[in-house]
């Protein structure tokens, strides 16, 4: 079984930590302002259902893609909770950075949401609810395969020491598989798979209805696709993160 190293507050002080911490909110910042700001421009122009959830899902695909990118060395663009919480039961990043790094994506995502009701003239942000007809168990079911899906397409194109040929496409393919899951899970559950792109509109927009749902199915779903990818399919030939704390 893989060990979860605890960390300490002395990472909060440390040059990596502060960098990694600055470009997680940049990353999560911009993400979270295509993202959303797609869904608002989807709303305001109106038109065909089927081909506003096609613009938002490429949106989305694509901003996650470069994104994680452009984070990636340094932070390495989780951009979201779920993720955060995967790599970190898989052994990849402490409890406290993970915690850091949590509040960084929430602050990123509620500052996102407040520029973009401002740039546009206080127009509705769009949240995640669950469509007519679904229940929360439906929602959460729903929310916990996406994400496992998200996390497994990480740990596999962008965690895996043998990804092989596909090193380097790993943000690329990570962000398709979201645009993907957002056509399959978009009109039912909305496809959140990150529990800060569902609290900026939120927060935003004072509209808390089935929020909770956005927190334990993509919690579950990531921390369940890191725990079986890390224990069945990697094989190491390295201590994965150095651990000067308790562990267990």
């Amino acid at each position: 079984m893989v060990k979860i190293a605890l960390g300490t507050g002395r990472e909060a002080t440390q040059i990596d930590c502060i960098h990694a911490l600055i470009v997680e909110f940049i990353c999560t910042f911009l993400f979270v302002f295509a993202g959303v700001g797609s869904a608002m421009a989807a709303d305001k122009l109106g038109g065909d259902s089927l081909v506003g959830l096609f613009f938002v899902a490429m949106a989305h695909a694509l901003v996650v893609a470069v994104m994680i990118s452009a984070g990636f060395r340094i932070s390495g663009g989780h951009l979201n909770p779920a993720v955060t919480l995967g790599l970190c039961v898989g052994g990849h990043i402490t409890v406290f950075r993970s915690i850091l790094y949590w509040i960084d994506q929430l602050l990123a995502s509620a500052a996102a949401c407040a520029l973009l009701k401002y740039l546009t003239g206080g127009l509705t942000t769009p949240v995640h609810t669950l469509a007519s007809g679904m229940d929360y168990s439906q929602g959460v079911i729903m929310e916990i395969i996406l994400t496992f899906s998200l996390l497994f397409s990480v740990y596999a194109l962008c965690v895996d020491p043998k990804k092989g040929f596909l090193d380097g496409l790993g943000p690329l393919l990570v962000g398709l598989v979201v645009g993907a899951n957002i056509m399959a899970g978009g009109p039912f559950s909305g496809a959140s798979m990150n529990p800060a792109r569902s609290f900026g509109p939120a927060l935003v927009s004072g509209n808390w209805t089935d929020h909770w749902v956005y927190w334990v199915g993509p919690l579950i779903g990531g921390g369940l696709a890191g725990l079986i990818y890390e224990n069945f399919f990697i094989v190491r030939s390295h201590v994965p993160l150095p651990r000067e704390d308790e562990t267990f």
